[in-house]
C-alpha cells in the first residue's frame, strides 16, 4: 500500500526546513508536503499538520516554531532542555520545538557559535553542547525523528512507523605513516636513526636492523590483515596521507613507487580516499594536489575524504571539500571523547549555514577512534569494549553506519598496543548478531 503524503503548513518554505523534515520523515520513509498557502492547505484532502502560529479556525494538530528554522544567520539563541510530550527537546527561547532541536544539532550549529578549541584547533568533545546534554553516545536526532512519527500516529490516527535502516560496520582506517621502518630514505632515515640512538630505544634499534634486514615485518605492516577484513564482506575505508613531509605530515614520499603501488593494492580490496594533510586545512591549492597526486595514483577520481587529525574548521574546511570535489567525508567524530557528534549514526547530509542551504556533501559520522580509548580515556581492552558495545546498542535502534576508526600502526598487536586487535575484532563481531 502506498505511503499517505502528509501536508504540513508553514509560513516559509526554506532549505533549513527542508533539511529538518527530510531527516526527520523522508529517511524515515514518510512522506510529506510543504503548503504555505493557507486556502490551498484548508482545501487539501489527507492528514495534516501545522508548523506555524496563524490563526486557523480548525483544530489541527498544531506546532509552535521557534524562530531558528527561519533565519538567515548564525547567531546566540537561548537554548535549554525540557521536556515536552514526554519526550526531552530543547526549548529555543523558552519555545518548545522538536523541528528545531533537530536542525540545531544535525547542522552543527552549536558548534558555530563555540571558540573553544585544543592545540590543534579542534572543538573540544568533552566541552560540546551534546556532552554537557548527556546526548553525545546518543543517537538523539534519530531519538527525535521516531518520537515525532510517534506523536502524528497517535494524533492523526494514521498506521504510520518510522522506517528502521540495517546497520552495518564501516571499518576504516587511517593510513598516516605506511611503514616505521621501510622506504624510509634520506634525511629522514637518518635523523630517526639519531633520534633512537640518543634516546638509546635499544627495542627500536633492534627492531629496526630485523626489519631493514628481512628478518621480521615492519611493526605497521598490517595490510594483509586489512585485506582479510574486507574479503569477510566488510566496506573498508582507507584514508591516505600524501602531504609533503612536515611535523605532523610523516609519510613515506607520495613519489615513492613501492608506496604507490601499495596504495594500488589496497584499492583493489577496499576503497581509498585522501587522508589531507594538516596544512591543507588551511590552504585550498594544497587540497587540491594532494587529491590530484591520489587520483594520479589510482587512475580515478578520488570522492572520499578523513580529516588528518579531525582538524574541522567549520567557516571553511567542509566548503573546501566541496570546492574541490569530495562528495563524502568521514571526519565527523571528537578526538577526544567517543559518541555521535552530530546525533546520527547514518549518512546525512552537511548543511551549509554560511550559504543557507543543503550541500552536495554527504557526512558519515564515525563512533569511536581507538586513539580516544586508549589514550584520550585511558581505558584498557576489556574496558574498551564495554564502550563500543554501548555505542552499538544505540545505534542499533536505529540503522545506518557503525564507523570505527582505526590506524594501520594499531592493528598489530606490537608495542603499546598489543591486544587491541581484540576490539577491532570485537566491533567487527557486532555484525553476525545484526544478521
Amino acid at each position: 500500500m502506498e505511503t499517505q503524503v502528509i501536508y504540513i503548513f508553514v509560513d516559509e518554505v526554506n532549505q533549513r526546513l527542508m533539511f529538518t523534515l527530510n531527516l526527520m520523515l523522508s529517511d524515515k520513509g514518510v512522506k510529506y508536503q510543504l503548503e504555505n498557502d493557507p486556502v490551498r492547505f484548508y482545501s487539501v484532502e489527507g492528514p495534516k499538520f501545522v508548523y506555524s502560529d496563524y490563526p486557523f479556525n480548525q483544530p489541527y494538530l498544531t506546532f509552535s516554531p521557534a524562530e531558528i528554522l527561519f533565519e538567515n544567520t548564525v547567531a546566540p539563541v537561548n537554548v535549554e532542555k525540557v521536556m515536552w510530550e514526554e519526550m526531552e527537546v530543547l526549548a529555543f527561547n523558552k519555545v518548545p520545538d522538536i523541528f528545531a532541536s533537530v536542525f540545531y544539532v544535525a547542522s552543527l550549529y552549536h558548534e558555530h557559535l563555540t571558540d573553544r578549541t585544543d592545540e590543534h584547533e579542534r572543538i573540544i568533545g568533552k566541552d560540546s553542547f551534546l556532552d554537557r546534554q548527556g546526548w553525545l553516545n546518543r543517537c538523539i536526532v534519530d531519538y527525535w525523528s521516531d518520537g515525532l512519527i510517534r506523536l502524528l500516529k497517535n494524533k492523526l490516527s494514521l498506521e504510520l512507523s518510522a522506517r528502521k535502516q540495517a546497520l552495518t560496520v564501516v571499518p576504516t582506517f587511517d593510513i598516516d605513516n605506511a611503514y616505521a621502518y621501510k622506504l624510509k630514505t634520506g634525511t629522514r632515515k637518518y635523523l630517526s636513526l639519531l633520534k633512537d640512538w640518543v634516546k638509546w630505544d635499544v627495542q627500536r634499534i633492534n627492531e629496526r636492523k630485523s626489519v631493514l634486514a628481512g628478518a621480521v615485518k615492519d611493526p605497521y605492516d598490517n595490510y594483509d590483515y586489512i585485506k582479510n577484513i574486507s574479503e569477510r564482506g566488510f566496506p573498508v575505508k582507507l584514508f591516505w596521507l600524501l602531504g609533503d613531509f612536515s611535523d605532523f605530515d610523516r609519510n613515506i614520499d607520495w613519489k615513492d613507487p613501492y608506496h604507490r603501488r601499495l596504495i594500488l593494492q589496497m584499492n583493489r580490496h577496499s576503497v581509498v580516499g585522501l587522508h589531507p594533510s594538516y596544512k591543507s586545512n588551511q590552504q585550498l591549492g594544497v587540497l587540491s594536489e594532494e587529491k590530484k597526486r591520489l587520483e594520479q595514483i589510482l587512475g580515478t577520481k578520488v570522492v572520499n575524504t578523513r580529516q588528518h587529525f579531525l582538524k574541522i574548521e567549520h567557516k571553511k574546511t567542509f566548503a573546501s571539500l566541496v570546492g574541490a570535489g569530495f562528495t563524502d567525508d568521514y571526519s565527523l567524530g571528537f578526538a577526544d571523547v567517543v559518541g555521535f557528534r552530530a546525533g546520527l549514526s547514518r549518512p546525512f547530509p552537511w548543511f551549509n549555514l554560511k550559504a543557507n542551504r543543503i550541500s552536495e556533501l554527504t557526512l558519515h559520522p564515525f563512533a569511536y577512534m581507538e586513539v580516544t580509548l586508549k589514550d584520550y580515556l585511558r581505558l584498557n581492552t576489556e574496558e574498551a569494549k564495554v564502550v563500543v558495545e554501548e555505542l552499538w546498542m544505540e545505534a542499533e535502534h536505529y540503522g545506518g553506519e557503525f564507523i570505527c576508526l582505526w590506524h594501520n600502526e594499531t592493528i598489530g598487536d606490537t608495542g603499546k598496543w598489543k591486544g587491541w586487535s581484540e576490539v577491532l575484532e570485537y566491533t567487527l563481531n557486532f555484525q553476525n548478531l545484526a544478521r
